[in-house]
C-alpha cells in the first residue's frame, strides 16, 4: 500500500508519518506545499527520508495559490462572518488537490493529513479529495482512538520521536498555535482561547509576524496604486517600488522607475502588498467565529496585503460595476465565503457562483489609489476607462446635457409609493 502524507517536518507530522508507516505497513510518500509559509524548507527532504518516507515532494505552489485561489475568491467579495479573509480556508483545497495529483502519479491508494477531529481543516481536505478522487482513501490519525490513546499529549509525541530516531527539534510549546501562508497568519488556541484576552496588549506584541501595531506604524501615510484588468490586480505603483521589489528579491524583470506602475504576477502583488500593509499596521483581525463542526472558536489574524487588495478592488468596482450586477454578486458573497470556509471549493455550487463572479468582473478595469496609515486603508482616488460614473449627470449643479430630468422623479416616486399607500389605507380601516 502507498500513502501520501501531508508533511511539514514538525513534530506532529513527523510522528504521523512514522506512525502510519508502522501501523499500515505502507510505503509513505511525504508532501510539503510551499504556499508562502516562509518556513525553512532546506533539508526537509532528507528529514522526511530519515523519518521513513520513500520520497518527498516539495512543491512551490505560491503563484498558483495567488492566481487561482486568492484572486478569484476576492473577486467574489467573500468575507466569512464579515471579518475573516479566509486565509487558512482557501489554502487547503490547493494542498489537497496537489496531494491527489501526487497520489495518482505514484499509484497511491490513500492520502493522510494531520488535522484534528475538532477543526475545519479535516473537512476541507477530505471534501476536496472526495470531489476530485473519490476512489482514494483518506487517513486521519487524530480521529482514530488508537492514535489518541498512544499520543494523549505532546510529551508522548516527543518520547516517541526520540525512540524512533525521528529527527525533530521539539521545543517548548508556545502559548498559542500559528499557521502561515501567502495570504495571512492565523493564531489560535492556548492563551487565546479566552476571548477576554486582549490580543493587542503589549505583552502579546511579539506574537505578530507580518504587521506592526497600528499605534507603532509610521506617522507619515503611504500611497499605493493598484491597477486592475477584469477584476485582477496586474500592476502596482508606489514611490519606492523598485527598492521594495529589490528588498523582496524580485527576479521577474524590470522593476520600473520611481513612481511608475510595474506589472507583477499575482504572487508578487501579494508579496509587495504584504510588505506595505505590514509596516503600516494593516490587516489585524480578532474574532470569534463559527466552525463548521459546530463550535465557536477565537482566532487572531494578520492579512495585510489581502486587506489592501480587497478594499482597492471594491473601490474600483464602485466605479465600474452595474448596480444590479454588484448587488447580485454581493448577495452571493456570504454563501461563497461559507463554501470556502466549509471546504466546498470544488463543489458545483461554488463553481457556478464563480462563473457569475467572473462575468461580473469583465468591466472591472482601471486604477484604485489607496492611502495606508496606522492600520487604516483609505480611498484616495479611482479612475477607469470604462467608468459608469458621469459627473455631468451626478452633479448638483445645472445639467448641461439634460440627461436627467428631475421632474421625472415625480412619477417614479408615485409608482413606488402606490403599494405603501394602499397597504396603509387598508390597515387603518381594519379594526
Amino acid at each position: 500500500m502507498k500513502i501520501v502524507v501531508a508533511y511539514s517536518g514538525g513534530l506532529d507530522t513527523s510522528v504521523i508519518l512514522k506512525w502510519i508507516k508502522q501501523v499500515y505497513d505502507a510505503e509513505v510518500i511525504a508532501f510539503c506545499a510551499d504556499i508562502g509559509q516562509e518556513e525553512e524548507l532546506e533539508g526537509l527532504e532528507e528529514k522526511a527520508i530519515k523519518t521513513g518516507a520513500s520520497k518527498c515532494y516539495i512543491d512551490d505552489l505560491r503563484e498558483e495559490f495567488a492566481r487561482d485561489f486568492i484572486f478569484p475568491m476576492f473577486q467574489a467579495s467573500a468575507l466569512y462572518e464579515n471579518q475573516y479573509y479566509l486565509g487558512t480556508s482557501i489554502a487547503r483545497p490547493l494542498i489537497a488537490k496537489r496531494m491527489v495529483d501526487i497520489a495518482h502519479a505514484e499509484g497511491a491508494q490513500a492520502v493522510a493529513h494531520g488535522a484534528t477531529g475538532k477543526g475545519n481543516d479535516q473537512v476541507r481536505f477530505e471534501l476536496t479529495v472526495a470531489a476530485l478522487a473519490p476512489e482514494i482513501e483518506v487517513i486521519a490519525p487524530w480521529r482514530q482512538e488508537r492514535f489518541r490513546q498512544e499520543f494523549p499529549g505532546r510529551a508522548e509525541m516527543i518520547r516517541y520521536a526520540e525512540e524512533q530516531g525521528i529527527p525533530v527539534a521539539a521545543s517548548a510549546k508556545k502559548p498559542y498555535s500559528m499557521d502561515r501562508n501567502l495570504l495571512h497568519i492565523s493564531y489560535e488556541s492556548g492563551i487565546l482561547e479566552d476571548p477576554w484576552i486582549d490580543a493587542s496588549a503589549e505583552d502579546l506584541r511579539d506574537m505578530y509576524r507580518l504587521t506592526v501595531a497600528p499605534e507603532a506604524a509610521p506617522d507619515r501615510p503611504e500611497y499605493v496604486e493598484l491597477e486592475f484588468e477584469r477584476g485582477v490586480c496586474t500592476a502596482l505603483g508606489h514611490e519606492n517600488l523598485p527598492q521594495l521589489l529589490h528588498e523582496l528579491g524580485f527576479d521577474g524583470g524590470s522593476s520600473g522607475n520611481q513612481g511608475e506602475r510595474v506589472r507583477l504576477s499575482p504572487l508578487w502583488v501579494m508579496r509587495v502588498l504584504n510588505r506595505l500593509g505590514g509596516r503600516n499596521g494593516i490587516g489585524r483581525v480578532d474574532m470569534v467565529e463559527d466552525r463548521f463542526v459546530g463550535m465557536k472558536s477565537r482566532g487572531v489574524y494578520e492579512t495585510p496585503g489581502g486587506t489592501i487588495l480587497f478594499f482597492a478592488h471594491r473601490q474600483l468596482e464602485s466605479l465600474t460595476m452595474d448596480r444590479e450586477v454588484m448587488h447580485l454578486r454581493d448577495g452571493l458573497g456570504p454563501k461563497y465565503a461559507a463554501l470556502v470556509y466549509n471546504g466546498f471549493w470544488f463543489a458545483p455550487e461554488r463553481e457556478a457562483i464563480q462563473a457569475l463572479v467572473t462575468e461580473s468582473q469583465k468591466h472591472v478595469t482601471g486604477i484604485a489609489r489607496v492611502k495606508l496609515y496606522k492600520g487604516n486603508v483609505i480611498a484616495a482616488g479611482r479612475t477607469s476607462p470604462v467608468s459608469l460614473y458621469n459627473p455631468q449627470i451626478a452633479t448638483m449643479e445645472a445639467d448641461p446635457t439634460q440627461a436627467y430630468n428631475q421632474s421625472d422623479a415625480t412619477g417614479f416616486i408615485a409608482l413606488n409609493a402606490l403599494r405603501l399607500k394602499v397597504a396603509t389605507r387598508v390597515h387603518r380601516s381594519t379594526p
